[in-house]
């Protein structure tokens, strides 16, 4: 399994509950995946879509405290409804799993993020999503430590 591709296709459908409100049985069915072809078209495994769903469900049953944690770690100059929608699903997704996932480690979800904001974020957000979500990372391991 590669959790990359479980990781875009979660950042896609947070997408595309945030833009178009799309039900979460629809969003975790990923049907939408079948309209995709060409160089767009993910191939992926029952595994990454099992995987990606239980972070986009797990994301939008904390979506509230998510947001806040979100907006307690922007910089004073930023208000979180200047955030862009995909820089959005980019860390909503990335703090779920940095915050409730206990298997993962928060430098890999790090790098991830920065990593797919790079492909499909604009121009340098994948800076501004490292910065936050290292804050955040930080904050993580010293209330486990």
């Amino acid at each position: 399994m590669s959790r990359r591709k479980a990781r875009i296709l979660a950042f896609q459908a947070l997408y595309s509950w945030d833009v178009n409100k799309a039900p979460l049985e629809e969003l975790n069915s990923f049907s939408w995946l079948e309209k995709t072809t060409g160089e767009e078209a993910i191939v992926t495994t029952e595994e990454e879509k099992g995987f990606a769903s239980i972070v986009v469900s797990g994301t939008i049953d904390h979506i509230d405290e998510i947001d806040t944690c979100i907006k307690e770690h922007l910089s004073s100059n930023w208000s979180f409804d200047r955030l862009n929608k995909v820089t959005l699903a980019i860390l909503r997704f990335s703090i779920y799993e940095m915050k409730y996932q206990k298997d993962v480690i928060p430098g890999v979800v790090i790098d991830e993020a920065v990593n797919i904001a790079k492909e499909f974020g604009p121009d340098d957000s994948f800076k501004f999503i490292n910065a936050v979500l290292d804050k955040i990372g930080k904050n993580e391991s010293s209330d486990k430590a």
